[in-house]
C-alpha cells in the first residue's frame, strides 16, 4: 500500500480487517517496524478521536509522531496552480509539500469541505496536491468527501460482533443535524461496505439527500426509514447535508432521530455512529446509553484500524 485514501487503496479488505485485529490482541508485535521512521499528522480542521487514535498507533508501531495543526499554528496554505498570491495565502502546496516530505515518512493529512463549492470539493484539491509534492505516502485523516479510517473502524467493528453464518443486514439512516454536515462519513462508509461485499446493504434518508452514485452504487435506496430498519443487524446512524442542492440542509425531521420505537423491528440492531454525537437531536439518550450502542468499541477500534493502514505502508517503505 503507497498512500491510503480510499478503499480503492486497499487490495484485501478482509485481510486489512484480520491484520487491525491482530494488532487489537498484540499491540506492540510489530513495534520495531517504525522504528526510527517519522510520521507528521497534519490538521486543516479539528480532529479527537482520528488525531489521538493515530498517533497511539504510530507509537505502537515505533514511530515518532509529531502533530501540526496547520489552521492554527501555521501559514495558510495555496492550493490552486498559478494562483496569484495576493490575497490571505501565505505559502503554496509546491513549496511546504515538499519540505514536509523530507522531514516525514509518513504524511496524514485531515482536511474539510468547503461546503459550498461542490465541483471543489469533489476533486480532493487539498490532499491530492499532498500526495502529488510531498513525495511520500499520504493516509488521509478525512477528506472533503471521505473518511477511509472510520469506515475500515467500522468494518473491523462489524466484523469483531458478528458471528453468525450469514450476511449481516446493515442500514446507513441519515438523521437530524442542527447545522450542514459534510456527506464524508456516508460516502465512505456506502463505498466500503459495497466494495466488502459481505453484507446487505440499505441506505435511509429523506427524499432530496441522495449520496453521489458513485459511493452508493450497489446498495438499496429507501426513503421509508422503518421498511429500511426491518430486521437490521447494524444501524448506522449519521447526517448529511444535500449532495445534489450542495451543503444545504433540506430537512430537519425530527422524526428521523433514531429512538428504540425505530428498533422494533430489527434484529436486536447493533448502533453505530462515528462519534461526536449530538445527543437527543441524531439519537436519543436511551439508544446511546443502551446494551446495543457499540459507538465506544468503534472508537475504540479506531487504533486498530490505523495500526493496520501505517503497518501496511511501512513495509514498503525501505
Amino acid at each position: 500500500m503507497r498512500n491510503f485514501i480510499s478503499v480503492n487503496d486497499v487490495r484485501n479488505i478482509d485481510s486489512l480487517v484480520q491484520n487491525a485485529l491482530a494488532c487489537k490482541a498484540d499491540p506492540f508485535k510489530d513495534k520495531n517496524l517504525g522504528a526510527k521512521k517519522r510520521i507528521g499528522l497534519l490538521f486543516l480542521n479539528p480532529s479527537m478521536r482520528t488525531r489521538l487514535s493515530t498517533q497511539i498507533a504510530a507509537s505502537n508501531l515505533g514511530m515518532d509522531a509529531i502533530v501540526f495543526n496547520i489552521d492554527k499554528e501555521g501559514w495558510k496554505l495555496e492550493f490552486e496552480e498559478g494562483a496569484i498570491m495576493s490575497g490571505d495565502t501565505v505559502e503554496h502546496i509546491k513549496d511546504a509539500a515538499p519540505i514536509m516530505g523530507s522531514y516525514f515518512d509518513i504524511l496524514c493529512i485531515r482536511t474539510f469541505p468547503s461546503l459550498v463549492n461542490r465541483q471543489d470539493d469533489y476533486s480532493e484539491l487539498f490532499i491530492s496536491q499532498f500526495i502529488k509534492y510531498s513525495g511520500i505516502p499520504v493516509v488521509s485523516l478525512e477528506s472533503a468527501t471521505l473518511h477511509p479510517l472510520q469506515s475500515l473502524t467500522d468494518i473491523i467493528t462489524i466484523t469483531e460482533i458478528f458471528k453468525e453464518k450469514r450476511r449481516p443486514r446493515i442500514a446507513l439512516t441519515w438523521a437530524p443535524h442542527i447545522k450542514p454536515i459534510p456527506q464524508c462519513v456516508g460516502n465512505s462508509f456506502a463505498q466500503w461496505i459495497n466494495a466488502w461485499g459481505m453484507a446487505d446493504f440499505v441506505i435511509t434518508h429523506p427524499e432530496h439527500y441522495e449520496l453521489d452514485t458513485k459511493f452508493t452504487q450497489g446498495a438499496t435506496i429507501e426513503y421509508d426509514q422503518e421498511k429500511a430498519l426491518e430486521g437490521a443487524d447494524f444501524v448506522y446512524v449519521k447526517n448529511w447535508s444535500s449532495y445534489t442542492d450542495y451543503g444545504k440542509v433540506l430537512c430537519n425531521d425530527s422524526g428521523w432521530m433514531l429512538t428504540e420505537e425505530h428498533l422494533q423491528n430489527t434484529n436486536n440492531a447493533k448502533i453505530m455512529h462515528c462519534l461526536p454525537v449530538r445527543r437527543n437531536v441524531e439519537l436519543s439518550d436511551e439508544i446511546l446509553d443502551s446494551k446495543n450502542s457499540i459507538v465506544s468499541l468503534q472508537a475504540k477500534n479506531r487504533v486498530w484500524a490505523a495500526q493496520a493502514v501505517l503497518s501496511e505502508i511501512l513495509k514498503g517503505i525501505e
